[in-house]
């Protein structure tokens, strides 16, 4: 059934048929799996300080590093942190979130952005930030919103979702001293490139704690620039499970804040938008095709190297298939913008057959 039969069989019954941003809303809730649940039956949206106390208090984290291990995200939550982190482009910006913990799960209920310094490599909370967030704080439990600071976000523009050295730094020494705390990093120009929120949660382990050894970790792409400083930090920190979820009592707010993420998403081509972006990709694919063909001739040609299998000690994808895997992702993403520009093309710029008709009828 084409979408201008079914606007008139939702009339004919008297239905409001659905729009444009209605149906983009319900694809985003589908692609990200965000649950909806009924606040008056989930404990979810119940705030107990004297329960959250008790929690802090026994602080379980001391006693088992990896105790957290799961994040729900609200909705309301995780538009607010993707349209701030859009909103930075290339540079790196930061907010907080607030929540509250219950058994091994960190719950995000809100965030806020903070107005701090940002570079395109770091972010740096100056004083104002800090007295805006504690303002911010004091006026959210005057209008009820009760939950504390329970960590921070901030944007890795193109260049994935894990942390740096800075960013584990400044996780270690939140969690030092603000426990429970939690870091949530986004890569707002690949979620625009992907259509779905490319986001990672994280918490550091204690100084000097050596992890258990876990095999390799789920395989991203890593630009040629950042991967020493991803290598030396990543068995520094440990990455929890994200869900999603919403409730009836969003709805109004949830409208509010979709209708204008929908129309900076219509009203942008993730080509154009993503241009620098897509061109730092292919020239960093480039770079590492280059350096595998050296380790090749180097290695000889019957190695794992060029093979592209896997690393027999670790596991490990060789680096050609690495490479492989990063230029089907750059494809796929290009074909992606490719079919959204082609169906925006489709729906805005082409005349409907009524208007076709009165056209022809009035040049006749």
């Amino acid at each position: 059934m084409s979408s201008s039969s079914a606007a008139a069989t939702a009339r004919r019954e008297g239905k409001k048929p659905a729009s444009d941003a209605d149906n983009a809303r319900k694809r985003f809730d589908l692609e990200n799996n965000i649950i909806e649940v009924d606040p008056a039956q989930d404990q979810i949206y119940h705030y107990d300080s004297g329960e959250q106390k008790q929690n802090v208090d026994a602080k379980p984290w001391s006693k088992d590093p990896h105790y957290y291990k799961k994040v729900k995200i609200s909705a309301v939550a995780l538009i607010k942190m993707v349209m701030h982190a859009r909103s930075g482009g290339n540079i790196e910006v930061m907010g907080l979130m607030q929540g509250k913990v219950f058994d091994e799960t960190m719950v995000i209920m809100d965030a806020f952005a903070l107005p701090v310094e940002g570079t395109e490599t770091r972010v740096n909370a100056q004083a104002e930030g800090y007295e805006y967030m504690v303002s911010y704080m004091e006026r959210a439990k005057e209008v009820g919103r009760l939950e504390n600071a329970i960590g921070w976000y901030h944007s890795h523009p193109g260049y994935g979702c894990w942390l740096s050295g800075i960013d584990v730094n400044t996780q270690m020494l939140n969690q030092q001293y603000t426990e429970p705390w939690l870091a949530v990093v986004i890569d707002p120009n690949r979620t625009i490139s992907a259509g779905k929120v490319e986001i990672g949660a994280f918490r550091t382990y204690p100084q000097g704690y050596k992890p258990p050894d876990e095999g390799p970790s789920e395989y991203q792409t890593i630009p040629l620039s950042k991967i020493e400083d991803f290598g030396v930090h990543c068995k520094q920190y440990y990455q929890l499970e994200i869900s999603y979820f919403k409730s009836i009592l969003d709805a109004n707010f949830l409208e509010l804040l979709w209708h204008k993420y929908w129309v900076n998403t219509l009203s942008s081509s993730s080509l154009i938008t993503n241009r620098e972006y897509t061109a730092l990709q292919i020239s960093d694919l480039a770079e590492k095709i280059e350096q595998a063909d050296q380790a090749v001739a180097q290695t000889g040609r019957n190695g794992s190297f060029y093979s592209g299998g896997h690393d027999k000690k670790k596991g490990e994808e060789g680096a050609l298939r690495k490479i492989a895997r990063d230029s089907t992702k750059i494809t796929v993403e290009a074909a992606h913008g490719l079919m959204a520009q082609v169906l925006k093309n489709v729906l805005f710029n082409r005349p409907s057959p009524e208007a076709a008709l009165g056209a022809a009828a009035t040049s006749s």
